[in-house]
């Protein structure tokens, strides 16, 4: 698993409010919602690198 790295944001109350309701209809944390968002956005931008197929014994 990749490591994490712990991350201060400033955002705004609005759309804080918004994600944490979004979070909440997916199930999720806020924290996790915010990652699920910027990973898709990442990927979507074509900004994540690819994937490497994994290996089968």
């Amino acid at each position: 698993m990749a490591a994490r790295k712990a991350f201060a944001l400033r955002i705004d109350e609005k759309t804080l409010s918004a994600m944490q309701r979004w979070a909440n209809d997916d199930l999720r944390s806020l924290n996790a919602q915010i990652e699920f968002v910027l990973r898709e956005a990442l990927r979507k931008s074509g900004r994540l690198p690819k994937k490497t197929p994994e290996k089968s014994e």
